[in-house]
């Protein structure tokens, strides 16, 4: 049977790698020929080579509803903040919203944390939005088919304001954080995504609550944090975890040049050699080789930074200027120093918990 009715197979082909994401599922639904093409791995190799995959910024962001975000009440309205899924498309500048499933109805977990795979996103942990306890439940979206399914929960019970980070293609890792007594983790996992099996790894050589994961060079890079009895005192040390032998490597005392939250630290991109960015002090900082290097400063306008990113040389910040003030959004051209303000709508300025990049 022809793909399309009258083309040969590879113009055909040709066509489908053009597809937008958001119209995967519709695609796949015409025909048994169209989903075994969109469901192929060929069709995502294709769609990289051929450079018509689409990045896309999804974020845990609150909703905004216009009228109360009009006449000044933001600031009280997050004090009970409703969580959902946005999703920034870097190369048109749109914004949208991804639908939730039945068991998300009352909105994200507060404080979850969200990585991507291959073309589905995890949603993991965070606080029942309506009891408000900590969950070690597991979310998965199919960008794919457009549907929700249950992971297998994360074991060792509930944990939260952990690190996660994503090889993007098979496993998201898990590291640190903390339990319902407060104490600090030094436990990290493995979940493998398509299989839904979850692997412990060795444990970390020390505590780490709020610490920060990052996956580079084919490694699992886990940044600061703080122990149980430090409380807040973030920490400049970092450990790596080698995939390949299934053990840590040392500990690097002084990873971070300063002390500091390293929530903002993200992975510099393709072709980046290992670089590391992050936002500190009003700074955008960049790690080559071992030396931490000024890139730029933090646009005036945001003094709160909630989430950074990097691709193709570019780097997106988003932040406010203080609690309950809306969210803005900058690109900044790595190559001039040059920063651009991104045009978001009202609805997309809401709080800004959590992040992740994936490649569609």
């Amino acid at each position: 049977m022809e793909l399309i009715s009258g083309l040969p197979e590879d113009v055909a082909r040709d066509c489908l790698i053009r597809v937008p994401y958001e119209q995967f599922a519709a695609v796949a639904s015409v025909c048994k020929g169209w989903s075994s093409e969109i469901h192929s791995p060929e069709f995502h190799r294709r769609r990289r080579t051929t450079k018509h995959a689409q990045k896309i910024l999804v974020t845990v962001q609150s909703k905004i509803e216009s009228e109360k975000a009009r006449t000044g009440l933001l600031a009280k309205v997050s004090a009970n903040p409703v969580y959902r899924l946005s999703v920034f498309e870097p190369e048109t500048g749109l914004w949208s919203e991804l639908p939730l499933g039945p068991e998300l109805a009352s909105g994200l977990p507060m404080f979850c944390q969200i990585a991507g795979v291959g073309y589905e996103l995890v949603v993991m942990g965070g606080w029942d939005p309506d009891s408000w306890k900590a969950s070690n439940s597991v979310f998965i979206y199919n960008f794919l088919s457009a549907k929700w399914r249950r992971g297998a929960d994360m074991p060792g019970g509930p944990r939260t304001f952990f690190a996660c980070a994503s090889d993007q293609n098979h496993t998201v890792y898990v590291a640190g954080g903390h339990d319902e007594e407060k104490n600090a983790l030094k436990s990290a996992l493995a979940y493998d995504v398509a299989n839904d099996v979850w692997v412990p790894l060795p444990d970390m050589s020390r505590e780490r609550d709020e610490c920060k994961a990052v996956f580079r060079r084919g490694a699992l890079c886990v940044v600061g944090g703080y122990c149980t009895e430090m409380q807040g005192r973030f920490e400049r040390s970092a450990e790596v975890f080698d995939v390949a032998t299934w053990k840590w490597g040392p500990l690097e005392e002084e990873f971070l040049d300063a002390a500091a939250c390293p929530r903002t630290c993200v992975d510099g991109g393709d072709g980046a050699e290992g670089e590391m960015y992050m936002c500190r002090g009003g700074d955008v900082v960049v790690l080559q080789g071992e030396t931490w290097r000024k890139v730029a400063k933090v646009p005036s306008e945001i003094r709160n930074v909630a989430c950074v990113g990097v691709w193709e040389g570019s780097m997106f910040v988003i932040g406010s200027s203080g609690f309950g003030e809306p969210h803005m959004g900058f690109v900044l051209d790595l190559k001039n120093g040059a920063w651009a303000k991104l045009v978001s709508p009202e609805e997309y300025t809401g709080h800004l918990q959590s992040s992740c990049i994936l490649e569609m």
